[in-house]
């Protein structure tokens, strides 16, 4: 069985490669430490599971999954993330992920989840599954940026910590322009006037 872990954390990828070698001694298991990694990874080889982080500089997990699903889509992600569930699990799935799992969660858990992942099956935590059936509730009552898509979150996150606008344009390879067009919608869709008020609002809501 092949694994490739992806995590801009040498210390965190030495960890799951423990975890991963007890649950599944035979296992080939390899290193990535970004999406451009990663995706060149997938590129070069086959596998039989990703098991990914979801920040990580540069492009997001959330967009290496996108391109994993349009390229190579019998390919298992599981997503293995410091950010509580409420905020991305359901985004994770959405987008293709065989499973959302956080950073501190049981490694008997990390094993189930793989083991579920390469049957072909979801792994979703109890948690998740109520996240699932509240996702159905009204969108009043859901945060704010619920309504912002994928791209339109990363960008709040860099924002909220502080990047510029050129400097979040660099690391998502992405025009002033485009980048600036996503600020104006951030705000607008949140009804919010400046960085500010978007750092304050992911400081409270822990997107950070």
């Amino acid at each position: 069985m092949r694994i490739l872990i992806v995590d801009d954390h040498a210390v965190v990828r030495k960890g799951l490669i423990h975890i991963l070698t007890e649950g599944f001694p035979f296992a080939y298991i390899e290193e990535a430490a970004d999406a451009a990694e990663l995706l060149q990874k997938v590129d070069e080889a086959s596998w039989h599971i990703v098991i990914s982080d979801l920040s990580m500089p540069g492009r997001s997990g959330l967009d290496a999954l996108v391109y994993i699903r349009q390229y190579a889509p019998a390919l298992p992600v599981l997503i293995l993330s410091m950010h509580a569930e409420e905020h991305y699990a359901l985004r994770a799935l959405k987008a293709g992920a065989a499973g959302y799992l956080v950073k501190d969660a049981a490694p008997e858990e990390l094993i189930k989840a793989v083991q579920a992942a390469l049957l072909g099956k979801k792994y979703i935590t109890s948690s998740v599954a109520e996240k699932l059936v509240g996702a159905l509730r009204d969108d009043n009552e859901k945060p704010l940026h619920a309504l912002l898509s994928d791209r339109e979150l990363e960008v709040l996150r860099l924002l909220a910590g502080g990047e510029s606008v050129s400097g979040i344009a660099g690391q998502l390879s992405l025009s002033l322009t485009t980048i600036s067009t996503y600020r104006s919608r951030i705000l607008n869709k949140m009804h919010m006037k400046s960085n500010a008020d978007l750092a304050r609002y992911a400081m409270e809501q822990q997107l950070l």
